[in-house]
């Protein structure tokens, strides 16, 4: 498998030295693949549905027919119009927020770089792990009510969930925090939920961790031994680092989500940029990364949230 060096080395292309130092913006290809850079290593953005959206606006049907659809027949007649049902026909719009960003990297940080020709990987390296990093932190923690200007641009995943939410007693994670979920979501959704996850934080999936090591079986002593990966019924508990392990009262708790990651559909508006400058008297390279982008649960009613898990 290629290293990140060599994944942002194709990602530049033919992009110039002189490029960098003086200006400019990438070009399609190059853009492209650089959202590919960006979407390789976050678990959220890397899990979900992306969309590449040509307008600031996109969209997204979520029809379904809610109840029964069939009913009992006679031959040779229509059904009455009491038994004529219609789909839910809804939709989630994405509505991309600007979000802009500029990194400074000192002359003496790129010398090294520089003597070996390697600047234009090292540069767009740092670029990509800011901006992925960043903008996952958006998509999960965003919150239109927070103090932050920058998570107030929209709701992430944690606040939209509110449809199946129910509180766990700011305790450890434990199998029936996993159970409460599985019960919370409703029933159409559980049928086949072979595609579905746990998302949480590293310190709440250390302690479910904790209590399958306990176990005196074959499985407690694998636990102990290695670092398998962790399920509960079937469905893998994945750890999140940008999970907040500060929420509550006492600033010491996180939360529990289940649900298919492909329900999270993530949009990104077709003019991304990054262009570079040089600050000659401060010595220092510019970059000036700018994107749009929003993204929404395609059907919230298939997420169920667990609140109150002590994580500190």
């Amino acid at each position: 498998m290629e290293d990140n060096y060599a994944l942002v080395n194709k990602a530049v292309g033919d992009l110039t030295l002189g490029d960098l130092t003086g200006g400019g913006e990438l070009v399609p290809e190059q853009l492209e693949r650089y959202i590919q850079i960006m979407m390789d290593k976050p678990v959220v953005l890397g899990m979900s549905t992306f969309k590449t959206m040509s307008s600031f606006k996109l969209r997204l049907a979520n029809s379904r027919f809610v109840g029964r659809v069939l009913r009992a027949g006679t031959s040779g007649q229509a059904l009455p119009a009491g038994d004529r049902v219609k789909p839910d026909l809804n939709e989630v719009e994405l509505d991309v927020k600007l979000l802009k960003g500029e990194i400074q990297i000192p002359d003496e940080v790129l010398e090294d770089q520089i003597e070996r020709e390697q600047m234009r990987e090292t540069v767009m390296e740092l670029a990509a792990k800011a901006t992925r990093r960043d903008v996952e932190d958006l998509i999960i923690n965003g919150d239109i009510t927070s103090a932050d200007p920058y998570l107030a641009l929209f709701d992430g995943l944690l606040a939209q969930a509110t449809t199946n939410a129910v509180g766990f007693g700011t305790v450890r994670l434990s199998k029936a925090g996993f159970r409460l979920l599985d019960r919370l979501m409703p029933s159409e959704f559980m049928q086949d939920d072979s595609s579905m996850v746990y998302y949480t934080s590293k310190n709440a999936v250390i302690d479910y961790r904790d209590t399958l090591m306990d176990r005196a079986t074959n499985m407690g002593d694998i636990n102990i031994e290695t670092k398998p990966k962790t399920y509960y019924s079937g469905k893998e508990v994945v750890s999140v680092p940008l999970f907040p392990e500060n929420l509550g009262g006492g600033t010491n708790e996180t939360n529990v989500l289940l649900l298919d990651p492909k329900n999270v559909c993530v949009g990104f508006h077709r003019n991304i940029r990054l262009e570079t400058d040089r600050d000659i008297s401060a010595g220092r390279l510019k970059l000036v990364v700018t994107l749009r982008m929003d993204a929404k649960y395609t059907f919230e009613g298939a997420v169920a949230k667990l609140t109150g898990v002590l994580a500190a």
